[in-house]
Parts: C-alpha cells; structure tokens; sequence
C-alpha cells in the first residue's frame, strides 16, 4: 500500500463529525447558540480546539493573539399579548450592536413596511420598536434600515425575512455581519412570529410590547487563532490550512464541519505515516463572522489580522492556504474548488491525476476562479498568499439554512464530507511534491486582455465633448506589453512544471539528495514568482460596492458605459431609462430609498476610515462617482403642464462625472502598463 492509499484508509470521517457536534456545546445564547468574535464562547471554543490539536499530535500548538471589536450576545425575548389576551414570548436573533435592558422593559412597537425614506413620512418613531422587513439578497443589506430607523430616533430596529435568506422554514431567524454602528440596535424576528405581530399592528397600528434583552459590543477585545503544525524538512515553506471557528447559532456547516475536517485531514496524514517535505499548518480562525464596527468590510477580520499583523512573515513562506467552509453539504451538482486564477492550471492536472474517490456528485470536481470576498482565503491573497476554497455559494443552502438556527446535521451529507476530506488530503501530498509553487500568470493575463477589449468608444454623442486619443494609445500600449507578457509567462510555467516534475521523480524513486539540490537551486525562481503574485493582488484585485471581486479597468468602464447611457437617455428625454443606468453606478441604487444621512455615512465611510478599520477593503474600491444630486432632481416630480423636459443640468453634471472616469481609465491602463512592464517584461 504506498501513501496516499494509507491517507485515504486513514480518513475517520466520524472523528471530524464527531468534532463538529462538540463544538455546538459552546454559545453565548444557551437557546439559539453564537460563538460571536470576542466572546467567553468563542474563546472556550478556540480552547477545545488548541487541546485538540495536541491530542492529535500536532506540534508548536500556538495561540496567537488578535485584537478584534467583540460581541456578546447573550439575549433578547420579545413579549406580548395576543387577541386572545395571551401572552407570547419570542426569541429574536441579534446583530452586532449594543442594546441591554435591565429585565424586560417595555416599548411602543410600530410596522414600517421596508423602513425605507419614504415609510417614514408622518410617523413619529422616537422611542420605538421598528419592525420592517427585508430581503438583503435582491435590495439592501441590513444597515441601511437600521441606521435610518437610528437617525430617526427608534429605539431598536427588528427585521425579519421577507427572501433573500432564511427561507427554509416559517420559524427561522437569521444573522448576518451588521457593517453599521455599534449603537444602531437591531434584531432578527421570525416570518411565523411576525405575522402575528402584523396583524396585531394592522388592526391597532401601534402596540406595546415587552423587550428583555443583553447584547453587547466590546471594542479592542482579543482574541485568539489556534496554529499546530506537522513539521516538514524545509519549516519554512509552508503550506497552510484554514477554517474559522466563530458561529451564528450552532454554526454545524459554518463553519464547524470545516474546522473538523481541517483536524480530519491532519489526523489522517499523522496516522499515515505522511513524513511532508514542508510544513503543514493548521490555523483556526476567529472573527471570520465578523469583528470590526462600522466598517463596510467587517467580516474576515481573524483571518486579516493573522497575516497582515500577527505573521507578516508568512507571506514568500506559505505557498498555498487551502481554506474551508461549509465541506459537509452538497453545493449543487458537482465538487468545485475556488482557487485565485494563477492555481487554476494546476489544480485542473491534478484533478486529471486523481484516483478514484467517493462518489458524491453526479458530475465530475471541476476547478472556478477567482476567488471571492466571502471567505477568508481572500485576505490571504491579498496579503500574497495564493488561495483556494472548496467553493460553497453554489446551491439552494445560502437562501435556505444559511446563518438560521436551520444550520445543523439535518443537512449533513456523509459522502460530501469524505469526499472533500479525500480532496484536499490528496491535494496537500501534490503540493508537498513540488519545489517551486505551481502558479501560472496566463489565465489572469487572458481575463485581463478579455476585459480590456470590451473598452470601445463607438459613441458619438459622447465622443464629441472628449478627446479618448490619450486612453487609445495606452491601450494599445497594453495590448503590446500583454503580447509579450503572456510569451513570458507561458515559458516561465513551462520551466516551473519540468522543476516539479524532475524533483517528483526524484523523490519517487528515493533519490533524496539529488531532490534536495534540485529544490535549493530553485529558491530565487519561487520568490519571484510570489513576488509577481503580490504585486497582481496589489494592482488587480478590486471589488464593487457588492463585494465582487473585478479589475480595475473593468470597474470603471462598466460605470462609464452606464454614464454614457444615461446622458443618451436624458437626451432623448426618457428619465426612467436614465435613473436605471446610474442605479447600476457604484452604490446610487440608494441614493433614492433612504436619508441622505445614511447614504453619505456608508459611502464615505469606505474611503474615510484607517486601513485598521477597513481591514481587507483598503484602497479596493474606484473612485466613488457621486450622483446623489442627480438622482435627486430626477426623482422631483415635473410639472404635469410642460411639454417638454429640460435635462441640460442634469446632462452636464453626468458628463463632468464622465470626464473624471475616462481620466481614471486612461491612469488605470498606465498603472496596469507599469506592472505588466516591472514583472513580466524586464523581470
């Protein structure tokens, strides 16, 4: 039996489900759960796992220490009387904000459909309970109502599902990362117990209830992610496992069953018999739920805080994160492993390579790219550590039991679980096999050639107020410099994968010391490749104000072609057109459903914080194309006597916004034909 079918023998899934159940034990909330950032639970939790890991026979069991903004959430029931003069008392979920009674004290508790601007108009809410619904799937995320029921002096907001998440059942409740003000309460209630309160509140239009409630954010808490290792022969190449281990609920599938199959995986490799060439480790992951107040990018913080504060020097060290979440449910009809584009090549040869494992999808394991901001491999990446996750947002799971008290092993899927213990397990054998990481710049060089093929200017209308001649010769500047890039690039992969080959045989057929000559000689070539990594992640990688993740030219041109379609439509009059087009541009979808207050608060605050409070979000996004006041006017109702509409005000406004973007175009393509210049050309 050679190794890898010891590894496979070796797998104990019922250990890693056995782990996960063990994990539910600790919450904050003894009915409905939460292992919040900076909690007793979280750190109990994180506790149970560093006496795991030396269990199991990891070694430099470590506890390193992160500053996080914390949560406790310990209560929060809602009582009042019904039309049958009987008292009902309903658990509420929370969001990360600060709002403690002393027992149960009473309010007014009024309906305000979606809790938008424009439900406001004539209700005094001052001092009250605000039931609203929402759906943050298809409209807006939960602190856009909340902060505008704050503003308007509520007490506390109440959301409950109207789609988008918790549609499992009647009774689920549902959490998710506030990205707001710690002192803008708000709190999650389900449809079933919703319903009654509409009905009372139909009739009534105001009743009193009772709210008895402790949650409770701390700023500056530490916490704690738990490292353990296998040591390998060269302690400095690394290649590293992640998981968080902080919940909603009982967080079985999110993320506890990823967090035991972690510790499967190395349990397995340990009784194996696997001696790795490098250092396999392991990393628990705090405050991935979330861990920062106030900032649009406050999940993910354990995970940013690890690599950006605590071990800077993992970066040039760690040449793959293999990062987990939700491992134990089917996400739709096949595996899939979401990795950054430059590990899509070899993750494609290495699915070749497999042997046969558990069948648990009809369809074959395929390899997607990019990576996504959802998880904790992204602030990975960008630190300049090439990361991959077993992709989980494919499914009906995210609409479904996605961070409700439905998230438990009611969805457990044995041969899911096996097979992505089997996965990964065999994936670190390949990457321990190789002497220089296995990245490949060619398919991000293709995306970055497809996405600048789309920048035509084939609009007349436009091109008569603007001179583009600038952004065409730096365009085909770029085209010239990728040309050469991507021969450069192709040769370079083809020179790493003969390395690997070679210092694969070499290793098969036990000759050690020539294996080892080979891998010393090839340190500078793997530097340089995670140095050119980084420096794409730093010039490449940026996200919406959706959190998806695009490049930089791609994000300004798409809100150029929407600039120049909404000038179009105001010129032939059609402002319904026009108001759709600058929805589309960065967060103006906003601009007409809530205060100006709240729409100013959470644009600015992606621009006008620290790089400690914007964490992974810092200096990602464009420029803001600011169009409130163009919305605004466009919103005012005409006078129903004029036959004809005059947008000439409007229309200028949108082309001095339009000047700006075709300059922050024309600068993004000099800036991407710097790097291709610095790290592709005279490399």
């Amino acid at each position: 039996m050679n190794i890898q079918e010891k590894i496979l023998e070796k797998i104990d899934i019922n250990y890693s489900y056995q782990l996960a159940k063990r994990m539910e034990d600790f919450r904050s909330n003894k009915i409905l759960g939460y292992r919040p950032a900076g909690s007793k639970a979280e750190f109990e939790t994180g506790e149970m796992l560093k006496n795991e890991m030396e269990k199991i026979g990891l070694s430099h069991v470590t506890k390193d220490a992160i500053t996080v903004d914390g949560w406790e959430f310990h209560k929060a029931v809602l009582t009042f009387t019904d039309e049958c003069g009987i008292p009902r008392n309903i658990q509420l979920g929370a969001y990360q904000t600060t709002f403690v009674t002393d027992g149960a004290m009473e309010f007014p508790l009024v309906y305000l459909n979606k809790g938008t601007k424009k439900d406001y108009e004539g209700i005094d809410v001052n001092g009250k309970l605000v039931l609203v619904d929402i759906n943050q799937r298809e409209e807006w995320w939960i602190n856009y109502p909340v902060y505008q029921a704050h503003l308007k002096g509520a007490k506390a907001l109440i959301a409950v599902q109207s789609g988008g998440y918790g549609e499992i059942d009647e009774e689920a409740l549902n959490a998710q990362d506030i990205a707001g003000p710690d002192d803008a309460p708000a709190f999650s209630i389900s449809r079933k117990d919703a319903k009654v309160l509409k009905a009372l509140l139909k009739k009534h239009g105001e009743i009193k209830v009772l709210l008895d409630c402790d949650t409770c954010v701390k700023r500056n808490c530490t916490t704690y992610n738990i490292t353990g290792c296998i040591p390998g022969k060269h302690k400095d190449r690394i290649i590293l496992l992640s998981a968080h281990y902080d919940s909603y609920f009982s967080g079985f599938q999110d993320d506890n069953t990823a967090v035991s199959m972690m510790f499967g995986i190395a349990k397995a490799l340990l009784s194996s018999g696997f001696t790795p060439n490098n250092t396999i480790l392991l990393c628990a992951m705090a405050a991935e739920e979330w861990g920062v107040v106030d900032s649009n990018f406050d999940w993910s913080t354990g995970a940013y805080e690890q690599i950006f504060t605590v071990h800077p020097e993992w970066v040039g060290k760690v040449i793959a994160d293999l990062n987990f979440e939700l491992p134990a449910l089917a996400h739709g009809t096949r595996a899939r492993i979401r990795s950054c584009h430059e590990y899509k090549k070899y993750l494609e040869k290495f699915l070749e390579n497999l042997p046969e494992l558990t069948k648990a999808y009809p369809d074959e394991t395929t390899v997607t790219a990019p990576i996504e901001t959802w998880s904790d491999d992204f602030s990975m990446a960008i630190a300049g550590i090439p990361s991959m996750v077993n992709d989980f947002t494919g499914g009906k799971f995210m609409e479904t039991h996605y961070h409700s008290q439905f998230d438990n092993d009611d969805f457990y899927d044995e041969n899911v679980y096996r097979l992505h213990h089997e996965l990964f397990a065999l994936l670190i054998k390949a990457l321990d096999e190789t002497a220089v990481v296995p990245l490949c710049f060619t398919p991000i060089l293709k995306k970055l050639e497809k996405g600048m093929q789309t920048v035509t200017f084939d609009n007349p209308l436009i091109l008569s107020d603007f001179n583009v001649s600038d952004i065409l010769q730096r365009k085909e500047h770029f085209f010239l410099l990728l040309k050469d890039s991507e021969k450069t690039a192709k040769k370079e992969y083809q020179q790493i994968t003969d390395i690997n080959e070679a210092y694969r045989s070499l290793l098969n057929t036990g000759q050690y010391e020539e294996a080892e000559k080979l891998f010393s000689s090839s340190r500078n070539l793997e530097q340089k490749v995670l140095s050119k990594f980084k420096a794409e992640q730093d010039a490449f990688v940026r996200i919406d104000w959706y959190g998806n993740v695009h490049y930089p030219h791609e994000i300004v041109w798409q809100k150029i072609h929407c600039l120049e379609e909404s000038i179009r439509n105001l010129s032939e009059g059609n402002k319904s057109k026009a108001l759709r087009n600058i929805y589309e541009i960065d967060n103006n979808a906003y601009a007409f459903m809530f205060d100006e207050e709240v729409y100013r608060h959470f644009t600015y605050y992606v621009f006008h914080q620290p790089k400690e409070r914007l964490k992974w979000g810092y200096q990602r996004f464009m420029k803001h194309s600011e169009l409130y006041p163009v919305v605004q006017e466009l919103l005012k109702e005409q006078n129903p006597v004029q036959t004809k509409i005059d947008y000439d005000k409007e229309i200028h406004y949108l082309k001095k916004v339009l000047l700006d973007q075709y300059q922050i175009l024309s600068d993004t393509i000099a800036d991407l034909c710097h790097v291709l210049e610095e790290f592709f050309i005279n490399e």
